[in-house]
């Protein structure tokens, strides 16, 4: 089937039994495509939408098409903003993403008679570098906050923006619950480092660089996002720095 996700891949229809960690379900079906920056404005959501769904979903794909490239100038807008707030150039963050790789994820849970027993979505931090959520009338969106889980209030003509926010999705038990994520990233060989005036030289930094396509690899090959993604993440890095060293002095 055309529409299924396939292993690795960003876009496509998962059901939770079909998803490539079987030890941690969620109750919940997505559908994902991606938006390319850079191709705005463009075709490439209807394209897809198109060669996966029909033809008849053309009319659906340019919708989709059009909240992409809005959900694109509103993270520019932000970034902008966040550029600002950290005193680095007005442009810089804006610039590193204007030809960037985005991901347009659509939500489903179904109801849970057994609503305690499960999450639609388990504690996690998005591996993204913003997402910007638009949730229906139906709750269920918490964040971890002061060592307690809050639920999100429902605002239903207001989107919810997340910076590495950490947060899970629970879940109803008699109503369907459905949400838009959008979720902007940097292209794939974009070097990932922090402002040059945001760190001190003689300070031993955090984190190293690497490209987003490093950390694409491992949330869907190697590990599932939760709150400990990042470190995780830079221990698998550095792990695989020493591999291939080892290769080298062979």
């Amino acid at each position: 089937m055309a529409l299924m996700r396939k292993p690795g891949a960003l876009f496509g229809y998962s059901g939770a039994h079909a998803d490539r960690f079987s030890s941690k379900l969620p109750w919940k079906e997505t559908f994902s495509f991606i938006y390319e920056h850079a191709d705005s404005p463009g075709h490439d959501v209807v394209d897809y939408i198109t060669s996966a769904l029909g033809q008849d979903f053309e009319e659906s794909g340019r919708v989709y098409q059009k909240y992409c490239e809005e959900m694109k100038k509103l993270s520019l807008v932000i970034m902008e903003l966040l550029a600002i707030s950290l005193g680095v150039e007005r442009l810089h963050f804006r610039e590193f993403y204007e030809d960037g790789s985005s991901i347009m994820r659509l939500n489903n849970y179904p109801p849970c008679k057994e609503a305690g027993q499960t999450l639609g979505t388990g504690p996690h931090c998005d591996p993204s570098s913003l997402t910007i959520l638009h949730q229906d009338n139906v709750g269920g969106l918490e964040i971890f906050l002061d060592n307690k889980w809050i639920a999100i209030p429902l605002f239903p003509t207001l989107s919810l923006l997340t910076l590495a926010t950490h947060s899970w999705a629970v879940v109803n038990k008699e109503r369907v619950r459905r949400s838009f994520a959008f979720f902007m990233n940097p292209r794939d060989d974009k070097t990932v480092r922090p402002p040059a005036d945001l760190v001190r030289r003689q300070e031993a930094r955090q984190y190293p660089d690497f490209t987003w396509s490093d950390l694409r690899e491992f949330t869907q090959k190697h590990y599932r996002a939760d709150a400990n993604t990042l470190q995780k993440f830079v221990d698998w890095l550095a792990l695989r720095g020493n591999d291939e060293a080892s290769t080298l002095n062979v």
